[in-house]
């Protein structure tokens, strides 16, 4: 089993709960955590980051309640099956996030196919990073 990488950035105001949600869909969707791969036990991933025990299980929570994740009691987390409805679901929520500020792109008059040459940059930097 492969070690899984999850670091949490202090200076992120995000919650740190929220940093490991959004890291493990990524790891989900970048194909690191497969569809039936048990998640690291709270207390094992808690040691791990030097967090308490309580912020991971509220991380492992929120996975479930979104339908990322599955609990089976005495058992752990596990990755969904349904690999597809998480990748939709991020998917629309790309779209949601993008949209205003296309639309503000737009406001200022920037050309679509500036926009599109943004978009093209980020995506090649983001396939180097993976």
């Amino acid at each position: 089993r492969r070690d899984i990488l999850i670091q949490i950035d202090v200076r992120d105001r995000r919650p740190i709960y929220e940093q490991i949600v959004e890291r493990g869909i990524e790891l989900i969707g970048c194909g690191a955590l497969k569809p039936g791969e048990r998640l690291p036990p709270v207390r094992q991933l808690a040691a791990e980051l030097s967090i308490n025990p309580n912020t991971i299980q509220k991380a492992y929570s929120e996975l479930e309640k979104r339908k990322i994740t599955n609990t089976a009691p005495g058992r752990g987390s596990f990755v969904t099956e349904n690999y597809d409805m998480v990748k939709e679901q991020k998917v629309n929520e790309l779209e949601l996030r993008l949209a205003p500020i296309v639309r503000e792109a737009k406001l200022f008059h920037v050309a679509l196919d500036t926009i599109v040459g943004w978009c093209r940059t980020e995506y090649e930097k983001a396939g180097e990073s993976i």
